[in-house]
């Protein structure tokens, strides 16, 4: 009885430092993860403005997520090299905005290739953070 509770025991053993071993040498994944959230808010705090667009963009080893178009999105972002600010454009001279006050702030929170992303800018209105944006994709959801 010995011999063989030995034998059972020794074979539970190693096919346990067996599977440990493979656990450790697998990566969990070949792709650092990459997730954001993008809002578009009323006002010039994103914290306290009405968000009056928002949608959610993974770009790890496929594009997805509830943006229209994800792999465009994704795209603009890895584009950015994560600056973010590489976004906001001089206007064409041919796109003109009314002079007016009326805050709209954009916004990207999550993880971009394994690192923290924290990003917003306020623009004076929709229609320079249009002319600004100039049809980037990340933004046109």
């Amino acid at each position: 009885m010995r011999p063989r509770l030995a034998a059972v025991s020794a074979a539970a053993l190693l096919c346990l430092a067996g599977a440990t071993g493979a656990a450790e040498a697998a990566p969990a994944s070949l792709y650092a993860p990459s997730a954001v959230v993008l809002t578009v808010t009323e006002g010039d705090d994103a914290g306290t403005g009405t968000v009056l667009r928002a949608t959610v963009l993974s770009c790890a080893y496929t594009a997805e997520g509830t943006h229209p178009d994800p792999r465009a999105a994704c795209d603009a972002l890895n584009a950015t090299d994560g600056e973010l600010n590489r976004l906001v454009s001089t206007p064409a001279s041919d796109r003109a905005c009314p002079l007016y006050y009326d805050p709209v702030t954009v916004t990207a929170d999550g993880v971009w290739r394994g690192s923290r992303l924290a990003w917003k800018h306020t623009f004076s209105n929709g229609c320079a953070m249009s002319a600004a944006l100039n049809g980037n994709p990340l933004y046109a959801f």
